[in-house]
């Protein structure tokens, strides 16, 4: 017996179907169920016209993943729930094809557990590329029906000859051969490809055979009875307001990984991955480098699995996403989320990060989650040479999380505000230069601090309009100050400058955006370190950051240091 089998569900398999059904012949298709109807894949519609037409369709698991590298639970939910999703869709399923070829005992249990009937492996029948003392076919019935053995896949090195030499290796012996296509297609270059010219060479081959040999679908062969779908083991619960993350702080290792952990990332550029110590917290991070960028990203990010690690989350939901890093780039978080049936599909992306020479915290509040999902993933990522190193990562559902202490009465609202830590640019850490119009600004850092080793300073020149000045970076919650709305808020800088200066402010509005605010009162030119104050109206409704800095709008040289925001219920006095 000769079967004809087709793993992953790839489109272009359909021009195999077609070459098969003009000769008569009926194989079997195993699908990854969670990647049916995505670019490049077979649609249901297109599931359904195979099974019309007589082939049979297997499982393959819901995402492909190496099954023996996960924990038995896991592995159960992408077996069973594979052949859930192709049953609801109405075929009857009862062989398995293992991801990879990758299996042991347990995972054949899993499979009989799941109702297969068959599970096939791959690399155990010889043919001229592998396995030179394995047996030339499989015995039937098979010795273990769960781990059925079969050559090794079919690639772009096999020859007409050596798929017939296949066929009639086995016919010495007897027994049954199946053969594994994964891509038909007349122009891809993917290792796993043959032509459509090639499959017709070999279905009319395989068609003219005696009698004696015979083309049946893995059913066929095997034989049994349909068994009910059944599901894999439940999710565990998550905590009801805790943080979603598992292994949040990166401490535990699975073969050298922080477990429930992945590396990921797309496109063009070199990434290295690895743990390095000590963390923020604890004995370790993650870090980041990329290498050669010319375009995609890459980033770590919670294991995009079916419940055992990936944070489960609720369609409809907004939830708050976390995360301390350092970074020699700017960074923002990649968002991916888990479908119904357990296939996963990126989602957005954040504002970005500004680098950070020491640990900084990146926040940001997603929109709420699409209908269907299941599940969230994120991580912060590198998309351009650099380095990145994170930990401490959160993710809280908003409807759920736990409330945020204001800072106390009193508590200097600004990050780095004596400008003491450097950034990777001319701007300190935290802070960013800023101005518009038609004017010539340049920004530098200076030894002529009113505290500490450095201040910052702007010269214009060239004025026309327009104005120049140094403020908290303006992001969604690394650095930017954070502020209530209907509040009022002093402002305050040390500054030494040639020229009159001001207090220009901005805030962070409920949609997401900076907009200009307001400006303070002029402040006179100062030779000697001057302190300014302004006390803003009461902050509009919404907001939830200000940045403000004092700023030049005429020729002249500005330095400032020493800045300072406070709530004015409880503020210090100058």
């Amino acid at each position: 017996m000769v079967s004809l089998t087709f793993d992953d569900g790839n489109a272009d398999q359909l021009n195999a179907a077609q070459i098969m059904n003009a000769h008569g012949l009926k194989g079997t298709f195993y699908i990854t169920s969670g990647f049916t109807d995505r670019p490049g894949y077979m649609t249901v519609a297109d599931l359904q016209g195979l099974a019309a037409s007589g082939h049979e369709i297997g499982g393959h698991s819901v995402t492909h993943p190496d099954l023996v590298t996960l924990p038995v639970d896991e592995a159960a939910r992408q077996i069973c729930n594979d052949r859930v999703n192709l049953t609801s869709w109405g075929f009857p399923v009862t062989s398995f094809a293992y991801p990879f070829a990758s299996q042991n005992p347990a995972m054949e249990t899993v499979a009989q557990n799941c109702g297969y009937n068959s599970a096939r492996g791959l690399g155990d029948i010889k043919t001229r590329f592998s396995c030179p003392t394995c047996n030339l076919a499989e015995t039937m019935p098979p010795g273990n029906a769960f781990n059925t053995a079969a050559p090794d896949q079919v690639e772009n090195t096999w020859t007409l000859a050596d798929l017939q030499d296949s066929v009639t290796q086995a016919e010495s012996v007897g027994g049954w051969i199946q053969l594994t296509f994964h891509h038909i297609d007349a122009a891809s270059s993917d290792p796993l490809n043959i032509t459509p010219a090639l499959f017709e060479q070999f279905a009319v081959w395989l068609k003219s055979r005696p009698a004696t040999t015979t083309v049946q679908t893995v059913n066929q062969a095997v034989g049994g009875t349909v068994k009910p779908a059944v599901s894999g083991p439940a999710v565990p619960a998550q905590p009801v307001g805790g943080n979603l993350v598992q292994n949040p702080s990166l401490e535990t290792l699975s073969n050298g990984v922080p477990q429930c952990w992945q590396a990921g990332g797309y496109g063009t550029n070199t990434p290295t991955f690895t743990t390095v110590s000590p963390g923020r917290t604890g004995s370790r991070a993650q870090k980041l480098v990329m290498a050669g960028y010319v375009d995609g990203d890459a980033k770590w990010l919670p294991s995009l699995d079916l419940g055992g690690c990936s944070p489960s989350a609720t369609a409809g939901h907004t939830y708050k996403l976390g995360a301390w890093y350092t970074s020699s780039a700017p960074t923002q978080f990649a968002v991916y989320y888990r479908t119904g049936l357990g296939a996963w599909q990126y989602w957005t992306s954040s504002p970005w990060f500004a680098a950070a020479t020491t640990y900084q915290k990146a926040a940001w509040t997603s929109p709420a989650l699409p209908d269907g999902a299941t599940g969230i993933s994120f991580g912060l990522n590198l998309f351009s040479n650099g380095t990145l190193t994170t930990d401490d990562y959160e993710l809280f559902d908003v409807a759920s999380a736990p409330a945020i202490e204001p800072p106390a009465p009193g508590t200097n609202l600004v990050q780095n505000a004596s400008l003491e830590t450097a950034g990777t640019g001319t701007a300190a850490q935290c802070w960013q230069t800023s101005g518009y119009g038609t004017n010539v600004a340049t920004f530098a850092s200076v030894a002529t601090a009113h505290s500490g080793a450095g201040a910052g300073q702007v010269v214009i020149s060239g004025y026309v309009d327009g104005d120049a000045k140094l403020l908290p970076t303006m992001d969604t919650g690394s650095c930017s100050p954070p502020a209530i709305g209907g509040h009022t808020y002093s402002l305050r800088a040390w500054y030494t400058s040639t020229a009159v200066t001001q207090f220009s402010i901005y805030y962070l509005n409920a949609a997401g955006s900076w907009v200009y605010w307001t400006s303070s009162p002029w402040f006179a030119a100062a030779s000697a370190y001057t302190q300014a104050e302004f006390t803003t109206p009461e902050l509009p409704a919404g907001a939830t950051a200000v940045s403000f800095g004092l700023n030049l709008f005429s020729d002249g040289t500005l330095t400032t240091d020493d800045y300072a925001m406070y709530d004015s219920v409880g503020a210090p006095a100058l």
